[in-house]
């Protein structure tokens, strides 16, 4: 009976796995990659290669920046100047730093001007707005999640609801935050963020990039079409799925007998590749940049290569309000929600998409 508690106990996960080809027009891939707001880490993987070529190694340079804003007020981000400087002319991200979803107060500014609040019940409370319980409370509701539409309040300033919203924010329940933000704009430049929030302390930060060569690596032998794998002819994708956390976390692949760490092995059928490329980039990362990686990848085997296959994958924020579009995330035990791309020579493609137990299906 203690090991079948234990067994509900465990967190649940939930790993999602589609093929396609990016020549198909109704591939989903860009737009899952759009809608996948707060990303903090992505990982390339580039078997038979020892270096990486210009063009991409500027676009892993050319990821950031992001900003780190401390203490800032939670009006700000609804006031008449910052909806017109930023929210209409770009793709404008906010994201709470430091902040417990299961715990703690936490915000999120999506790029299409919604503001999500995941706010503690007497904070809700005391705030007066409308919202509703999360969907991961429980029986015991603690926490209420809040959705404003910023580009809808801008149509009418003197509107009493953005009136009720602007006092609740700067006199019935001040919140102040530390705040992640980036800001996408393909036109020019009329305002940046460090100007901008000059009067507050801002700091520009670039993403770490870590590039390391990894020698001897064992691969898994796969097929595009084949999901599932084949009996001693190719791997199936989770058993990649597997293994690609295993080299991003350094881990042992040979299952040594003195090895007290980890017993992993490389799933079967398997093949040594002399040298393979991996790329680690960490920060505030957003799904525009991420596009532009993706696409360089689809047409990495324009030239001939002698990898058959290469990988993307990113991780999410664990705190943030949500994961894919307005769908609402939580901690549970994990915090998990990441997606991983396998991209084939011939423009097949495999998508990988996790979540934990307090996480809506992947779209």
């Amino acid at each position: 009976m203690a090991t079948l508690r234990r067994l509900r106990e465990a967190p649940r996960h939930l790993l999602v796995c589609e093929k396609s080809n990016f020549g198909n027009h109704k591939s989903r891939h860009r737009h899952l990659v759009q809608t996948h707001y707060y990303n903090y880490r992505v990982s390339f993987l580039l078997p038979e290669c020892g270096i990486l070529s210009e063009e991409l190694k500027n676009l892993v340079m050319q990821t950031g920046p992001y900003y780190f804003v401390k203490n800032l007020p939670l009006h700000e981000l609804i006031t008449p100047e910052f909806i017109s400087t930023f929210i209409k002319k770009g793709s404008c991200y906010a994201l709470t730093y430091n902040t417990n979803i299961d715990e703690d107060n936490t915000v999120a500014l999506l790029p299409n001007g919604k503001l999500i609040l995941s706010l503690d019940k007497d904070t809700y409370e005391e705030t007066g707005l409308q919202g509703h319980p999360s969907q991961f409370s429980g029986r015991k509701i603690m926490k209420f999640i809040v959705s404003i539409d910023l580009m809808e309040l801008s149509l009418n300033l003197d509107s009493k609801k953005y009136e009720r919203i602007s006092w609740s924010f700067k006199e019935k329940k001040p919140l102040k935050f530390d705040f992640l933000l980036a800001w996408h704009n393909t036109g020019s430049e009329e305002s940046t963020m460090m100007s901008y929030f000059s009067k507050y302390q801002i700091q520009e930060h670039q993403p770490k990039v870590a590039l390391s060569t990894v020698r001897d690596l064992q691969c898994p032998v796969l097929q595009s079409s084949e999901l599932d794998g084949a009996p001693e002819v190719s791997c199936q994708a989770l058993e990649l799925f597997d293994w690609l956390g295993a080299v991003f976390s350094n881990v042992g692949l040979n299952n040594e007998p003195n090895n007290f760490i980890s017993t992993y092995c490389c799933p079967q059928p398997s093949t040594v590749v002399a040298k393979a490329y991996l790329c680690t980039i960490t920060g505030f990362i957003l799904p525009e940049k991420i596009c532009l990686l993706l696409e360089h990848l689809c047409h990495y085997f324009d030239e001939l290569k002698l990898a058959p296959w290469v990988t993307l994958s990113v991780q999410g924020f664990a705190d943030s309000p949500v994961s894919w579009g307005k769908n609402e995330h939580g901690f549970w035990k994990g915090g998990e929600h990441l997606y991983n791309f396998v991209i084939f020579n011939n423009q097949d493609y495999w998508l990988q998409m996790a979540v934990g137990a307090n996480d809506h299906c992947p779209p």
